[in-house]
């Protein structure tokens, strides 16, 4: 892959042409947000980059797409420059190489994760605990301590929230982002963007992924299938903490209570999100940008595994297979946290900041 450098300039010159064109200017936010600019510096090129979903309508619409000797190719450059600059914004830099290696990294911390979480019930509760059952209240207690559990995960949260943090302030900077761009308006216009993911829909059409002549809003569904899993299984820790901390009932809780209601439907939603996903990923083209394929691929394993793993621990939670299925959960929950700012869902901070700061400069128009 190209450097960053070398990526800016080819930028400037496919851009150029596009804004002497304007035939795609209504498909997504990319296009009017580089005709607000007559020259491409870092930033315009690493917001526009973010700004693109990759849906690839524009490519299928454009008749300057190679073979066409200009070779204008907006979502394949935009890919490049986004893997780019996970790289240039990871912190500490030294780290960016994990980029090169997402799979390897995903399955390592995965089972460092696992091997902790063993460390865990040892120095808890003996190895004798994982070969019995568990259960009545605070059945998950009799395998890992809560005050280590909780300490372990707020260590991790507060961790991974500082790496995210210095990164995105970058990648902030450089986009020109300032305290003006940070108003309600643009704040809320940017949520609905992001939960909508309104600029996956190929000018309406559907998305060109992995199909380049038949468009479909599958993936679309699918990605909000797995953000939405992920937020129910937040919402469903949320509900545990507060029937466990303020009301007092200790887990693992009813069928048809609260966190279990939500924790199942997330990690249902992971499950087809991430798989449906990975399907869909398999169906492309073994030259359709490889790297940033391994990166995906790498992050919709570990969600596909952390929803079989949690819907799994749900279904035996009385039997034998308490322990070791906890221990699994948990090494892969630890491996989605770890690997949040090194794997493909760091891409998740970029484009919410790019997509703020467009929101932004729109308003900011005359």
């Amino acid at each position: 892959m190209a450097g960053l450098l070398e990526l800016i300039a080819e930028a400037e010159r496919q851009l150029t042409i596009c804004n002497a064109c304007r035939y795609c200017e209504g498909y997504c936010a990319v296009f009017p947000a580089a005709e607000r600019r007559s020259a491409f510096a870092l930033g315009d090129v690493v917001q526009l980059a973010n700004l693109c979903h990759d849906c690839r309508a524009c490519h299928q619409a454009c008749m300057f797409a190679p073979p066409h000797e200009f070779g204008v190719d907006i979502p394949g450059l935009m890919r490049q420059v986004r893997l780019a600059g996970y790289r240039r914004y990871a912190w500490p830099g030294a780290l960016a190489a994990l980029f090169g290696r997402p799979r390897l990294t995903a399955a390592l911390v995965g089972l460092a994760g696992m091997l902790l979480a063993l460390l865990a019930v040892v120095w808890s509760h003996g190895p004798g605990a994982l070969a019995r059952s568990h259960t009545g209240p605070g059945a998950f207690y009799q395998l890992i301590g809560y005050e280590l559990l909780l300490a372990g995960f707020l260590a991790l949260t507060a961790l991974v929230v500082l790496v995210l943090g210095v990164g995105g302030r970058r990648l902030w900077r450089d986009v020109g982002g300032d305290r003006a761009s940070l108003d309600p308006g643009a704040w809320a216009a940017t949520l609905a963007d992001v939960l909508l993911l309104r600029y996956l829909g190929g000018g309406g059409g559907g998305c060109y992924h992995p199909d380049p002549l038949h468009p479909s809003r599958a993936r679309r569904v699918l990605h909000q299938l797995l953000f939405g899993g992920f937020a129910l299984a937040f919402a469903a820790t949320l509900a545990a903490a507060v029937e466990q901390d303020l009301l007092g009932w200790l887990p693992p809780y009813p069928l048809l209570s609260v966190p279990v209601l939500l924790g199942t439907a997330g990690g249902a939603a992971m499950v087809i999100g991430a798989g449906g996903l990975l399907w869909l990923g398999r169906r492309a083209s073994t030259t359709d940008a490889p790297r940033s394929r391994t990166l995906d691929g790498a992050f919709l394993w570990l969600s596909e595994a952390v929803g079989v793993s949690g819907l799994a621990l749900l279904a035996l939670r009385t039997t034998p297979l308490i322990g070791p299925l906890l221990i699994l959960h948990l090494g892969t929950v630890v491996g989605v946290f770890v690997t949040a700012p090194y794997g493909k869902l760091v891409h998740g901070l970029h484009r919410t900041l790019a997509l703020l700061q467009d929101r932004a400069e729109a308003r900011r128009e005359p």
